[in-house]
């Protein structure tokens, strides 16, 4: 049975914006699978009511449904052993488990900050009251004030991505001489910026440039049905 992919997407369902969702993409393909996406709105719940839950991705696996971005990951890590290992021996999954939370932590809020308007403006339009009211009531304020203009937003992007950068000037990749899990979640933030802005978080000469154009240029299987193109800024 094929495997099929849940994936949160705007107004256009080839724009696909959510960082986990992009994990669980680059996931499926370094292990080698191919996955139906489906498009999905953020009101579209029932959709997805058999994962017991009301947020993607969710990968169904045969009779099998997984949620959340790291759960799938680890379900593809023992499922599909046989394929590229995605916490590659010794200490991969700790690795990925500590990026994970410094992205999730220090670096998604102030990228959202820069593009939270960009997503509102190419949401479905049976999204946008459920959008404005579930951010609004979370940050305590309207979307307008909890946005930020680049000039304010980029240098905090810099600053948190600076032990991304440090570590990219020694090595190809987070896990070393090859990718693997940890690089996914890091590279989720900027395929979440750019699929809705076309802002630049970094500069071409940073080596977060490079590393980024070499994950797409590895895996351009993560990027089916989406507008995502390889050659867009990071």
């Amino acid at each position: 049975m094929a495997l099929k992919l849940y994936d949160l997407a705007a107004a256009d369902a080839a724009v696909r914006f959510s960082p986990f969702c992009w994990r669980a993409r680059f996931a499926l393909a370094h292990k080698r699978l191919q996955a139906d996406t489906v498009p999905w709105n953020f009101t579209d719940k029932d959709a997805i009511a058999f994962s017991g839950q009301g947020k993607v991705p969710v990968l169904v696996d045969g009779e099998r449904a997984v949620h959340d971005s790291w759960d799938i990951a680890v379900h593809l890590e023992n499922t599909y052993s046989d394929a590229p290992s995605l916490f590659p021996q010794p200490g991969g999954k700790p690795l990925a488990r500590f990026v994970r939370n410094w992205v999730d932590t220090q670096v998604n809020l102030p990228v959202l900050q820069l593009v939270i308007m960009d997503i509102y403006e190419q949401l479905h339009e049976k999204d946008k009251a459920y959008f404005r009211e579930s951010r609004e009531q979370r940050f305590g304020t309207t979307l307008e004030q909890f946005a930020q203009a680049p000039d304010k937003a980029l240098p905090r992007i810099s600053q948190a991505l600076m032990p991304l950068r440090l570590t990219l000037g020694d090595q190809p990749y987070l896990a070393g001489d090859q990718p693997a899990f940890a690089d996914f979640i890091a590279l989720s933030v900027f395929q979440w910026a750019g699929s809705v802005s076309s802002i630049a978080l970094v500069k071409e000469d940073d080596p977060i440039h490079d590393w980024r154009q070499r994950l797409l240029d590895r895996y351009p299987a993560a990027l089916q049905d989406s507008n995502f193109k390889r050659s867009q800024s990071a």
